[in-house]
């Protein structure tokens, strides 16, 4: 079977996208001649027929022209494109399943592509000599660290993977990042939930939504330890309170938003409170324990007890005890 000659990658997941484009230039323009043969193009900045007379031009001294268009079919198709980007896309579908054989064009697009989009709709037909990828970002990057730290030649337990997934929140790229700073710390040994805890510094808007589990399933003694081991590792008591107060405001308008007739999906959500998919999700999860009166008896306890505190009424440590107390018994 014959090399497609057009390629689209498109995809929330940007880094995994960038990966693999990284992986295809390198196959693709590994010769002595790569420099003259290959061109990277900004889509606002060009036109398909740059594009086209770029990609279709004789390699020199190579078997391959590759070109990488960065953004143009998410320029040609954004809303405001009016007819020069409907004439652009025209030109694309006649023209791309006519490329010679030595044509490598490929579509490298930040964000999902509808499935309606021409492009990504002729690279589906097998006649098009084009091929698709999309990259969706995992919902559980736990799969995914474990994997990725054997790429860094070294190891990381279960639990810490899954901390470490909470905390970047579906970031890859985050997480790759303090996946390499760990496992450079640990040396030889396996990578622990503990180094999670003691470098990365989200840390605690996880512990925060793992409290939040418990309070809502009743188990108040592990959300009180869950609280006390983030005060062991230093964490400002009343940015704890704030990050709590935090969540259960986000609670209250997910309760409201799928009161109203809201889609339950993560990806709904998300865009309905202006938070991460992943957050979404665990939101998702969360709020089913909860009806809106008990939201907002919680969120006037969490208000009340910040008022009592400040005012110096009560000790810090001790209001976050009974806080708990109160709202593991909700």
């Amino acid at each position: 079977m014959p090399a497609a000659t057009f390629i689209v990658l498109h995809g929330e997941d940007e880094f995994s996208l960038d990966e693999e484009l990284a992986r295809l230039r390198a196959e693709l323009d590994g010769g002595p001649n790569a420099g003259l043969n290959t061109s990277v193009v900004d889509g606002p900045q060009t036109t398909v027929s740059e594009v086209l007379g770029a990609v279709e031009a004789y390699p020199f001294l190579a078997d391959s022209r590759v070109v990488i268009a960065r953004g143009l079919l998410a320029h040609l198709t954004r809303k405001g494109a009016g007819e020069t980007g409907k004439k652009g896309i025209e030109l694309l579908v006649q023209s791309l399943p006519a490329l010679p054989a030595w044509s490598r064009l490929i579509f490298a697009e930040r964000g999902k592509l509808p499935d309606s989009n021409a492009v990504l709709k002729l690279a589906a037909d097998a006649k098009s000599n084009g091929a698709a990828r999309r990259f969706d970002p995992p919902e559980d990057s736990t799969g995914w660290i474990l994997k990725r730290a054997e790429l860094h030649n070294g190891k990381i337990e279960r639990n810490a993977a899954r901390a470490l997934s909470a905390v970047t929140q579906g970031d890859l790229r985050l997480a790759d990042n303090e996946l390499y700073k760990l496992i450079a710390f640990a040396g030889q040994r396996v990578v622990t939930e503990a180094d999670v805890a003691q470098l990365t510094p989200y840390v605690a808007e996880a512990v925060v939504f793992d409290m939040v589990d418990a309070l809502a399933e009743g188990r108040g003694e592990r959300a009180a330890r869950l609280a006390h081991r983030l005060l062991n590792q230093n964490e400002d008591l009343f940015g704890l309170l704030a990050m709590i107060t935090r969540q259960f405001r986000l609670l209250l308008l997910v309760r409201d938003y799928l009161d109203d007739g809201g889609r339950p999906d993560a990806d709904s959500v998300s865009k309905a409170v202006g938070v991460h998919a992943y957050p979404a999700k665990k939101l998702l999860g969360q709020v089913r324990h909860f009806d809106y009166p008990q939201l907002v008896k919680i969120y006037t306890a969490l208000y009340t007890m910040d008022v009592r505190i400040k005012t110096g009424e009560i000790q810090p440590e001790l209001a976050l005890d009974l806080l708990i107390a109160r709202l593991a018994g909700t």
